[in-house]
């Protein structure tokens, strides 16, 4: 399914669900590099299509202090190095209308943040630059009213559209994964994919940095594959207590390898 929106990418024909994972921020080339070499070389022992990920700009924080990037042109020139580099499609979020033809120019994936997926505007926007379009859920949405996002994206002659879950608002500070609405997405035709380490953010902490719980990231990305996704979205880095956004529900990228290694198995089992 991935190779008719991503023509290409490697593994396409392994039956395996596909993967975008990388540091939630670009914070240099070196690290960057370093991260996707790790990836690509567990993705390709597995036969996983892989999509690099990461953020060239973090525009939704907490505090006004916190890390938001490197610089555009700087950070998505490192995206389009990365690509080169290892011949993996890459991937990463836009946030205004104005953005979707300057990222598009260095990326293959454009990603509507999960706040963001009712805007319109950014939605059209993203879908005319003919890339494909990655819009995560709302935390305040149904899934079946995702259908209308997809629409929009549609109706302004982009086919290639993917929606990606990343759990429900659970009170105040919490999310709840509601593994129901993974089928229920599928069923718009789109491939369908599961944020395992948003989904397990604890926002609004008092602190003005947001938590999380990364010792379920393994069973979140089982149920999620059990139940049928398409494809997961991991953020994973060398030092996720030292990473320059979202550490707290990070994974720790030496525990990629053994994760993938499950996740396989349970989609073997399913197949």
């Amino acid at each position: 399914m991935i190779e008719s929106y991503l023509p290409g990418i490697k593994n396409a024909d392994s039956k395996q669900f596909f993967v975008m994972a990388g540091p939630c921020a670009i914070e240099g080339e070196d690290i960057a590099l370093r991260i996707a070499e790790r990836i690509v070389t567990i993705t390709d022992k597995y036969n996983i299509p892989y999509v690099f990920k990461g953020s060239y700009r973090k525009a939704n924080r907490s505090r006004v202090d916190s890390f938001q990037g490197i610089g555009d042109e700087k950070a998505l020139k490192i995206l389009e190095k990365v690509g080169k580099t290892f011949g993996v499609p890459t991937v990463t979020d836009i946030h205004e209308s104005q953005e979707a033809a300057m990222a598009a120019a260095y990326v293959d994936v454009l990603q509507i943040p999960a706040f963001l997926c009712r805007q319109t505007d950014l939605l059209v926007a993203a879908a005319k630059t003919g890339k494909v379009v990655n819009i995560k859920k709302g935390q305040f949405l149904s899934a079946a009213s995702m259908q209308f996002a997809v629409d929009k994206v549609k109706d302004s002659g982009n086919d290639k559209v993917w929606l990606t879950d990343r759990g429900n608002t659970f009170g105040y500070q919490d999310l709840i994964v509601d593994f129901r609405g993974i089928p229920e997405m599928r069923a718009f035709g789109v491939p369908t994919v599961m944020d395992c380490t948003h989904s397990l953010q604890q926002p609004n902490q008092t602190s003005g940095v947001t938590g999380g719980k990364p010792a379920l990231i393994e069973t979140i990305a089982k149920a999620a594959i059990a139940v049928g996704a398409d494809g997961l979205f991991i953020e994973t880095h060398p030092d996720p207590a030292n990473a320059k956004s979202d550490g707290a529900n990070m994974l720790h990228l030496d525990l990629l390898d053994g994760l993938l290694e499950k996740l396989v198995r349970v989609r073997e089992a399913i197949l």
